[in-house]
């Protein structure tokens, strides 16, 4: 029976083009986004809309990631699920969620060959305790 509350808890489901992920406290929170397969990808910004514009969830620039300039909430917390980004996958993990992760998240692609962006992705995260899922 457990198993299928976790499972309940990480569905994701498609609401008018914004994805919508539940997770309880101390869960991992997959925060998915698929940029262009074959671009070189020059910036890759995660932000919280709630957050002031110069403080990410999670940068990449310069084919590394910048835990400088996140917020201080999620340093040492967020991670890309593949370093490579191979075939365009930016999504990261946001680790050991808190109540106060809950927001909407928007992850925004760069690329080499246009240097401006050319993919957003929006995920809805609510966290919330067991029995609310």
């Amino acid at each position: 029976m457990l198993s299928v509350a976790v499972f309940l808890c990480l569905l994701v489901i498609l609401v008018s083009g914004l994805k919508e992920l539940i997770v309880n406290p101390g869960q991992d929170a997959p925060l998915q986004c698929q940029g262009p397969r074959d671009a070189e990808i020059t910036l890759l910004e995660w932000n919280r809309a709630d957050l002031k514009s110069d403080d990410y969830v999670f940068l990449y620039r310069n084919q590394r990631p910048y835990e400088n300039y996140q917020h201080e909430s999620f340093k040492g917390r967020v991670n890309l699920m593949d370093p490579s980004m191979k075939d365009g996958n930016v999504s990261v993990t946001l680790r050991n969620v808190k109540l106060t992760d809950t927001g909407t998240y928007k992850c925004q692609i760069t690329t080499k060959e246009t240097e401006s962006v050319v993919h957003e992705c929006s995920i809805s995260l609510k966290v919330t305790t067991s029995g609310d899922c």
